[in-house]
């Protein structure tokens, strides 16, 4: 990572997140990209250049995804209207774009030519005509596979031994996002079975964002760089204040391997799902924006509150998920002294407070103190101004 030398830190600001227990710290910085083992060097060079070239990932992506609200229960109705309410409440234009199917969309059984075949029953249409119909609102259409012979419901057909094959149908389709699960493989380790799928997208003449989902088992976020967009780096998140505080903490451990282009993903948001608070959400909110994290939404779009509303459509916050320096922040300890996040000692500081939405009257020097209630936090923009 490249220094940044004091001098230099008074004309940069930082991103400071006070919760109960800790305070998470971002510079705007740039830096070198780390290459990491186990994936070939000569087709790690190759596979990087392609997803940067295309432009993938080059901030984190953003939209929704079926599985943490409705699991299995999905049908082409659901994605339209969900696609149609991105559009209607705004959310579209402040970059939520994706429109992703999780897992249950496909008959048990291939076709007869080893196609993946859309559920008759609940994707009448088609994928190709569902698509269309989400590019017709000018969003992006997302789908799941896995990396082994059945997906994690049991309900379809992996993609092992079928990565070419599926991954030019869903060019063909017109998909822009895959979603890569770990199930029911044959033993061998996701480092070899991984780069498969991604030489396949790379042959399928259509740019594919390419999500690992390996739950972090082999620490994707040293090897995931050269062959997907993100990779996850947990579990899955469930809709309560234990799991998605855990699966932070999991999470700020790779923050070094986060860049434009390959991101640490800590599961979808649970946001308006109703297993948390107000507060608890606005923390949720806050470190997956700070964390660089995929803002992909799991609730009913259909159905928001206005509360959930007002923290997923907080405009300052994605403003430090998409901030193009793609830096994830990174935990210290609860006082933020300047030393502490590299700000010039004496240096006289501005904070805004992005949940208040208001810039604070009182100049800092040396330190920030604030507050905090328990499950909730305080996230503040520092700017040395003298």
């Amino acid at each position: 990572m490249a220094r940044i030398e004091k001098s230099e830190m008074v004309k940069l600001p930082i991103l400071v997140m006070m919760m109960s227990s800790m305070v998470m710290t971002m510079v705007e910085s740039s830096r070198p990209v780390q290459r990491a083992g186990d994936v070939d060097r000569d087709d790690s060079e190759i596979f990087r250049r392609y997803l940067l070239a295309n432009g993938l990932g080059v901030t984190p992506p953003m939209g929704w995804n079926s599985w943490n609200h409705f699991s299995c229960n999905i049908n082409e109705t659901v994605i339209k209207e969900t696609a149609a309410a991105l559009v209607t409440t705004g959310l579209s234009k402040l970059g939520y774009n994706y429109v992703n199917i999780d897992d249950c969309w496909a008959e048990i059984a291939r076709d007869d030519k080893g196609n993946l075949v859309p559920k008759k029953s609940t994707f009448p249409s088609g994928i190709k005509a569902l698509a269309d119909y989400v590019h017709s609102k000018g969003l992006k259409l997302g789908i799941y596979s896995d990396a082994g012979y059945l997906t994690c419901s049991k309900t379809m057909p992996g993609s092992l031994g079928h990565e070419e094959h599926d991954a030019k149908t869903f060019a063909e389709w017109g998909i822009d996002y895959l979603k890569y699960d770990n199930c029911n493989n044959d033993g061998s380790k996701p480092t070899v079975r991984y780069p498969v799928m991604t030489r396949a997208l790379m042959k399928s003449g259509r740019p594919i964002f390419h999500s690992l989902c390996e739950w972090g088992d082999m620490h994707p976020a040293l090897w995931g760089s050269p062959v997907g967009n993100s990779w996850r780096t947990t579990n899955d998140i469930n809709d309560s204040w234990l799991s998605m505080i855990s699966i932070a903490d999991m999470n700020e451990i790779y923050a070094e391997h986060a860049r434009p282009g390959g991101w640490n993903d800590p599961d979808m948001l649970e946001v308006g799902n109703g297993g948390m608070t107000k507060d608890e959400y606005i923390v949720h909110f806050s470190i997956w924006a700070i964390s660089k994290a995929p803002l992909l939404l799991g609730c009913d779009i259909r159905n928001m509150t206005k509360e959930t509303m007002e923290i997923v459509a907080n405009k300052e916050v994605i403003a430090i998920n998409q901030d193009p320096h793609g830096v994830q922040a990174k935990k210290s300890s609860i006082t933020a002294l300047w030393d502490d996040i590299e700000i010039p000692a004496n240096s006289i500081v501005e904070a805004r407070d992005l949940w208040e939405h208001k810039t604070l009257n009182q100049k800092f020097v040396g330190n920030l103190t604030a507050t905090v209630d328990s499950h909730a936090c305080k996230l503040y923009v520092l700017k040395p101004v003298a």
